[in-house]
């Protein structure tokens, strides 16, 4: 029964996404919704310049129409749900103002920094009120052990921690045609595959939408892209993979499922770390993919190879929860 219903929701919400996604393209680029590439990036990246951005948009349509009419028919949609699909919202409301400030507005920087955070904040804050509505555990386990621990009055700040964390973590990791997409879908797959085997079913079909979702704009965000998520797409993933790993109580297992992202991020802590102490840079170029690109690996070679390295995380993710 639920293999069905997952088959199910993954079909509906890769479709939505593919057949979506011809209409939507011409329409962004009709209102010159173009991708903007910064001067200090890489060079072979100007001609991307005006590539419809936003597509994100498509993404978290599909997922939200998807889980939402799976839920509804076959189990029923409860409080876990809706905080899913309001962080996956609200993350890409922050990202769609900080694409139209770039793209229309024409400030290639977007949002501030602070502005960003704040609207990080909030969204977080209203996901960990709706925690306390359903008396969620402040108890946090160590994958691979039956080690638990409650955090208490710390687990909110560590919420807040995560989902912001996260999303920008996710964010970052967005710079290569299909890099996200494909990185993404291993790691909702991931969460999926524990969340059904925790019967923890709501969680299991948002996992599944999201996966759907991502490949069927895959499909033209795959190099050369025909479109781009921007900040619309990749904080809402980000803002959603972490609010899966909470409610399924899998909190630090994110840190392995995504370690592509968290390798991602860490790769830009170093190099700013490093360039503010000495004055020298680690990596010819952060995040982690264009240090590669940098060094002379096509940008099709770079994601096959992220995409591996998740796949090898996301292994390791389910092998620690489900068989040790």
């Amino acid at each position: 029964m639920i293999e069905q219903v997952l088959l199910f929701t993954l079909v509906s919400s890769f479709l939505i996404a593919v057949l979506s996604s011809p209409f939507f393209i011409p329409f962004l680029r009709r209102l010159k919704f173009g991708q903007s590439i910064r001067d200090e990036g890489p060079k072979s990246h100007q001609k991307k310049q005006g590539t419809p951005t936003m597509g994100g948009i498509v993404i978290v349509l599909a997922l939200i129409v998807a889980t939402y009419a799976m839920t509804a028919k076959f189990f029923t949609i409860t409080t876990e749900t809706h905080l899913l699909l309001l962080v996956t919202f609200g993350y890409a409301l922050i990202g769609f103002l900080d694409d139209f400030i770039k793209v229309v507005k024409k400030r290639n920087l977007g949002l501030t920094s602070k502005q960003k955070l704040i609207g990080q904040l909030i969204i977080a804050a209203l996901f960990y009120l709706g925690l306390k509505l359903i008396d969620f555990s402040t108890e946090v386990e160590i994958p691979g052990t039956e080690i638990s621990f409650d955090l208490g009055w710390f687990y909110p700040i560590f919420v807040l921690f995560m989902l912001i964390g996260a999303s920008n973590a996710v964010n970052l990791t967005d710079g290569l045609d299909g890099l996200l997409a494909g990185t993404a879908a291993i790691a909702f797959g991931a969460f999926a595959v524990l969340a059904s085997t925790m019967l923890q079913f709501e969680a299991a079909i948002f996992c599944v939408a999201v996966v759907g979702a991502v490949l069927g704009f895959l499909v033209f965000n795959a190099h050369p892209a025909k479109v781009f998520m921007g900040d619309t797409g990749s904080l809402a993933l980000g803002g959603a993979i972490s609010a899966v790993a909470i409610l399924t109580k899998m909190e630090i297992l994110l840190v392995i499922i995504g370690g592509v992202f968290v390798i991602e991020t860490l790769s830009v802590m170093i190099q700013v770390t490093s360039f503010k102490l000495t004055g020298r840079r680690v990596f010819k170029m952060s995040p982690l993919h264009h240090h590669y690109e940098l060094s002379g690996w096509s940008e099709w070679r770079i994601v096959v190879t992220f995409w591996l390295v998740g796949l090898v995380f996301a292994a390791l993710g389910i092998y620690l929860e489900v068989w040790i």
